[in-house]
């Protein structure tokens, strides 16, 4: 009966889909036929507009879309992104018709993010909020809060003609990930985006989670038709640091940031004092990556201020020390990394103690170590290779660019076999395969190709070919 069952909703799904195809195929009669349309052709036919770029009809069914809400979620498109999510837009109906006299349209939130795990449509499990899991929580524009205010008015029993706005008028949420780099594309988005909104009049509240910047002093003036408090994912690359302690004092929701580039004089500084009261603040926090930001013999003072419960350290190019090293391991945070990344510091350029001991203290949680270009030597991963053998929960193990030798390499695979949860192995090129270790131009790549046929062998003889060695030659 299930085999039935399961064989019929595939037929149905295969019969919609086959609609939705004959539909497209004449565009007019399709846009036409949305006034007709069932609510169940609805998704399959959005799918197929959206992958065949169809614009036009894209556009009239955001206009017409029957749900509550409408995701991109895994669609995705490489011809026309901007144009295709344009024309999205373009299809909300942010003010009433001017020829109708009822709204019409059910979609409250067009979510423009690309989210492998979210279907196109939500079920409507509720007449009341959320109607969408996706929904904007934090900010006092959003959809939740403006009505959680209109109902708690009603509820009072004061609304009037002044406190209750016009039922014509209902809040739109257009939720989008933004990258600020700088090309004529992106420009030209943004400047839509930004039109949009100010044509609303204030009933439709964009809400960005996801913010990439690229150079904040070309972005400032677009950065003012944001709602920061919005954000909870921040990358930005290219600033001052008081710029950014300006930021974070607007994104208090933050989860995750990614800093690099970052300009200050030093960090016994005003600036840089500024700047972690400001982080500080920030308890939300689970994810912090910084690159090309000198921390030499300063991370005490980062780690005093971060959550306890932060699972992601990245820490690249930041000229750490072995005392840095020291302070990280006796950190309340140590015991709760699940990503850890200490590429490009020279850590190991004196002792291998105290990088041992962090390793022993994250043996419980670790999930990812990069340690690349740390000038790791065979002395060295031989030291802290009982630590790194404790590390059960270990997926992806990265330490390319290293001065490592075959002999230790194949002594590492040995011990590491036995980590179950370890798929992904990034080691280094042995430094026998260069003519002069590391050097551009000196690899001997019929000597890797026979380091990497060595070493599969010996996965196989183990039975672990769920596990993959891979390299970065140059």
């Amino acid at each position: 009966m299930c085999t039935f069952m399961k064989m019929d909703q595939k037929a149905i799904a295969t019969l919609l889909e086959l609609a939705a195809k004959s539909l497209l195929s004449n565009e007019p009669a399709a846009i036409h036929a949305l006034e007709e349309l069932p609510r169940d052709l609805f998704v399959p036919l959005f799918i197929e507009a959206f992958l065949g770029g169809h614009k036009k009809i894209v556009k009239a069914m955001v206009k017409a879309w029957p749900f509550h809400c409408l995701h991109i979620g895994a669609l995705s498109v490489q011809e026309s992104y901007y144009e295709i999510l344009e024309a999205m837009i373009g299809g909300l109906q942010i003010l009433p018709d001017q020829n109708s006299s009822s709204w019409g349209p059910k979609l409250r939130i067009l979510d423009l993010r690309q989210d492998p795990d979210c279907g196109t449509t939500c079920s409507e499990i509720s007449t009341t909020f959320p109607f969408c899991f996706q929904s904007c929580v934090y900010s006092q524009h959003s959809i939740l809060k403006t009505e959680e205010a209109q109902h708690n008015v009603k509820c009072l029993g004061i609304v009037n003609s002044e406190s209750e706005p016009p039922s014509t008028q209902k809040p739109v949420e257009l939720l989008v990930d933004l990258s600020f780099n700088g090309t004529l594309r992106t420009k030209q988005f943004l400047s839509f985006l930004q039109s949009k909104v100010e044509q609303s009049f204030g009933s439709l509240h964009l809400c960005c989670r996801d913010l990439q910047i690229n150079k904040i002093s070309a972005h400032k003036s677009v950065l003012q038709f944001l709602d920061l408090g919005c954000i909870d994912h921040l990358e930005l690359n290219q600033a001052y640091l008081n710029e950014v302690t300006t930021l974070l004092a607007q994104m208090i929701h933050l989860n995750s940031i990614s800093l690099s580039n970052i300009s200050f004089k030093r960090c016994k500084g005003e600036d840089f004092r500024t700047f972690l009261i400001q982080l500080g603040q920030l308890h939300n926090l689970q994810e912090l990556s910084l690159a090309l930001f000198c921390l030499t013999d300063q991370l005490h003072k980062l780690l005093r201020i971060l959550p306890p419960q932060l699972d992601t350290l990245c820490l690249s190019f930041c000229g750490l020390s072995n005392r840095d090293i020291t302070v990280l391991s006796q950190s309340s945070q140590a015991s709760h990394l699940r990503l850890l990344n200490l590429s490009n510091n020279q850590i190991f350029s004196e002792v291998y103690e105290p990088f041992q001991t962090l390793l022993e203290k994250v043996s419980g949680t670790l999930q990812y170590l990069e340690i690349n270009n740390c000038l790791i030597t065979d002395s060295t991963l031989s030291a802290v290779l009982p630590a790194l053998s404790h590390c059960t929960h270990l997926r992806v193990l990265s330490f390319a660019f290293n001065p490592i030798t075959m002999p230790l390499l194949m002594g590492l695979l040995q011990h590491l076999t036995c980590l179950m949860e370890l798929k992904h192995v990034i080691y280094p090129v042995p430094v026998h395969c260069y003519e002069q270790w590391n050097f551009p131009g000196s690899l001997d790549r019929q000597k890797l190709a026979e380091v990497q046929a060595q070493l599969a062998a010996m996965l196989q003889v183990v039975e672990r070919d769920d596990m993959n060695w891979t390299t970065c030659p140059e």
